[in-house]
């Protein structure tokens, strides 16, 4: 089926879109702007209002546009000696860019400046309408980096085993995608002794670079995970763990009820998940690419 693409599993960021539209002119209709003769008033002020209307309506106009806040808009019309640029910048923060917004913007200016030269001006024509610049999304924050990265999944469960584990797959095909290798994936039960063994095998020994636990986040009895984790790291990242239950809240009211931590152990980064196949899923989309940035930082090499 065809339609609007989901983009509901994405985080919102600071988005821009910088989008210029081109009137070719005559010389003598410049010259009629510039003594203010131009046959329907103002080029200047109306191109201006048309294009912040338009950009604002851009999802009522293009039927597979998402309906966004728009935060600002800024219109600048000059002239040239043969041509009126008009030059649309459009800001938001949001989960989907605006660079069509900025687009439509120039789009309409371009044919509202057409609209009011039509009558002096029988060369007129709109030569093009292009996007200069647009920054933010999440691609804008993937790191690179001079070696493959290591990882070990762990899960908590009494009752599963690795052939019903599901949570621990996904996390496995994430990281791998986000450019991973896996060096171990276990499952063992929720006891803390066996769990801080296991964490600090992966820190002291193995060194790998992330750990990522999946189950024993609640508030269940055997519940220890988050409890063993704070026991053996050496720095707490609480902003991670505080957005990945931010990020759940907006999808579920019972992602506050989740524990999990975050720290460092060494150089190797620590994530408590919880164990349910959605909220792993959830979880794992609002840590990535923004958690990669954290080796930089544990490395050495800062902002």
């Amino acid at each position: 089926m065809v339609g609007m693409f989901d983009v509901g599993d994405k985080s919102e960021t600071l988005r821009t879109a910088v989008a210029q539209a081109i009137i070719k002119v005559e010389p003598t209709t410049v010259t009629l702007i510039k003594q203010g003769k131009s046959p329907k008033g103002s080029i200047f002020d109306a191109a201006r209002l048309s294009a912040t209307m338009a950009a604002k309506r851009t999802w009522d106009l293009l039927p597979y546009c998402h309906p966004i806040p728009i935060d600002s808009i800024k219109v600048d019309v000059s002239l040239k000696e043969q041509s009126i640029e008009v030059t649309v910048d459009v800001k938001n923060v949001a989960k989907t860019g605006v660079e069509m917004e900025a687009l439509t913007g120039a789009c309409i200016a371009a044919l509202t400046i057409y609209d009011m030269l039509k009558p002096v001006d029988e060369m007129l024509s709109i030569e093009s309408v292009r996007v200069l610049s647009k920054h933010g999304g999440l691609k804008t924050f993937i790191e690179r980096f001079d070696r493959e990265l290591k990882a070990a999944v762990l899960v908590t469960s009494d009752s599963r085993g690795e052939d019903e584990d599901e949570s621990g797959k996904i996390v496995i095909d994430r990281l791998v995608k986000n450019g991973f290798e896996i060096v171990e994936y276990i499952v063992i039960a929720d006891e803390a002794d066996v769990l801080e063994s296991q964490l600090k095998r992966f820190s002291d020994e193995l060194k790998v670079d992330m750990v990522i636990t999946s189950g024993g986040t609640g508030l269940g009895p055997r519940d220890i995970t988050p409890e063993t984790t704070k026991k053996i790291i050496q720095k707490e990242v609480s902003g991670v763990s505080e957005f990945v239950r931010a990020y759940g809240q907006k999808r579920t009211p019972l992602s506050m009820l989740s524990r999990g931590v975050a720290g460092i152990r060494g150089t190797t980064v620590i994530i408590n998940l919880p164990g349910s196949v959605k909220a792993v899923s959830e979880s794992l989309d609002s840590l990535f690419p923004g958690i990669m940035h954290i080796y930089k930082m544990i490395w050495g090499y800062g902002h």
